[in-house]
């Protein structure tokens, strides 16, 4: 089982080491969700996902598409796109991934892995994941 600690770590970057170890048959799990960090400037990033919650079914609007508004389903969603989706065999690895937001009790004091990479520096724009789920209205 591999612990990997998403504080100020690029969503990219993570979720594709993440997808990785998925695939190698790892368990995965990912903590501090809501401090991930998107890249790119806070308009043109929270205007992506703005656009995606106005996103509506011509036939009935209330079956979807729904995307949802937490850090930690945001997360999961970008690492589910990056593994074999459409097979039985993605599905189950999409199954040993786990993400939660903040770090929970039972996970204090475990080893995390370091992603190569990853680290969000001061030279780019980023955004943090927890701060754009806020404006959406996410409550946790």
């Amino acid at each position: 089982m591999i612990f990997v600690d998403a504080d100020r770590k690029i969503v990219g970057r993570l979720a594709s080491f993440v997808a990785k170890k998925a695939v190698q048959g790892e368990h995965v799990t990912v903590v501090n969700a809501d401090k991930a960090m998107m890249t790119g400037s806070k308009e043109a990033t929270m205007e992506k996902f703005k656009v995606r919650l106005t996103i509506r079914g011509k036939g009935n609007p209330e079956k979807g598409p729904k995307f949802s508004r937490m850090p930690d389903r945001i997360l999961r969603r970008a690492i589910r796109g990056m593994l074999p989706w459409k097979s039985s065999r993605g599905k189950e690895f999409y199954r040993n991934v786990h993400v939660y937001i903040g770090l929970p009790s039972e996970f204090e004091g475990k080893k995390f892995e370091d992603i190569p990479g990853a680290k969000a520096d001061e030279s780019r724009k980023v955004v943090e994941l927890g701060a754009i789920c806020k404006l959406l209205g996410a409550k946790w």
